[in-house]
């Protein structure tokens, strides 16, 4: 049986690019508005595994979706960098001058805003996929609304490319964590990254402890991010990325990091996409 692999987004979005790279074109793809329905649909089985935006080159982390994964206990199995690419596409024979507004995900609206500086007559809105306003586009025969979306989207949906590269900077990728509802798929000789939880005391020096212990164990710290906890004011919780060469560190600073810190959680362990 083929994949059920849940994207935010529809076909034509960078999640089904990254989709399509990691695990092929022999899947089903499960189409999803949000990243709150992609994880209902890993819960209630609609779908095997999902990708998920975490982080962004240019924009920075994707905040909510930290917390998705740790309060809906899914478990990383995998990562994927994919360069974004944000194109401006109208229908076939409509000019620049014919927009009146553009619409896009706000990370994609963000990411290009430079651009239509140049243009002042054009109002940007916020959708909720690149691909979905390219689709409507098609659909409805929209004449006045442009869309930014991967190259991808204008070849599914007839539309002319107006302005190729529009992103303000070029070097700018996005990582995207792939996860399911259970826990490693690899053996321990090829994880060599995991993602952590943790929440350290207000005492003096207390964070700083616990990244001593991962240096003292080899770790490397690629990621760190903080994210307040909702039930207990002005307390947060750390999430972080490490990676290693040999899962015998790994396994040695998970035991002391279970004493040292409070609701220590491991949220995955998986293969580093960029080595």
């Amino acid at each position: 049986m083929k994949l059920k692999i849940a994207i935010q987004g529809i076909k034509g979005s960078n999640h089904h690019q990254v989709a399509k790279e990691y695990f092929g074109d022999d899947i089903d793809l499960v189409e999803c508005m949000s990243f709150d329905n992609l994880v209902d649909r890993l819960l209630d089985g609609t779908a095997d595994k999902g990708v998920m935006a975490i982080e962004n080159s240019i924009a920075g982390s994707i905040i909510p979706n930290y917390a998705l994964v740790y309060h809906n206990n899914l478990h990383i199995i995998g990562e994927h960098y994919l360069n974004i690419h944000h194109n401006l596409m109208v229908l076939n024979g409509c000019e620049i001058k014919d927009i009146e507004e553009v619409r896009s995900h706000p990370m994609a609206l963000l990411q290009c805003k430079d651009f239509f500086r140049d243009y002042p007559h054009i109002k940007l809105v916020e959708d909720v996929d690149t691909a979905e306003t390219a689709k409507s586009i098609h659909e409805h025969g929209w004449s006045t609304i442009g869309a930014i979306a991967p190259e991808v989207a204008a070849d599914l949906y007839d539309l002319n490319i107006l302005a190729r590269e529009i992103q303000t900077i070029k070097n700018n990728a996005t990582r995207f964590i792939i996860v399911k509802t259970k826990n490693k798929e690899l053996p321990k000789n090829e994880i060599n990254k995991a993602s952590l939880r943790f929440v350290t005391s207000h005492k003096r020096g207390s964070l700083a402890a616990v990244l001593n212990v991962m240096s003292d164990c080899y770790l490397n710290l690629t990621k760190i991010q903080s994210l307040p906890i909702i039930e207990t004011p002005w307390k947060y919780a750390f999430f972080v990325d490490v990676t290693f060469e040999e899962y015998e560190h790994f396994d040695k600073a998970k035991s002391l990091l279970h004493i040292m810190a409070e609701d220590f959680k491991i949220l995955g362990e998986y293969k580093n996409a960029r080595i």
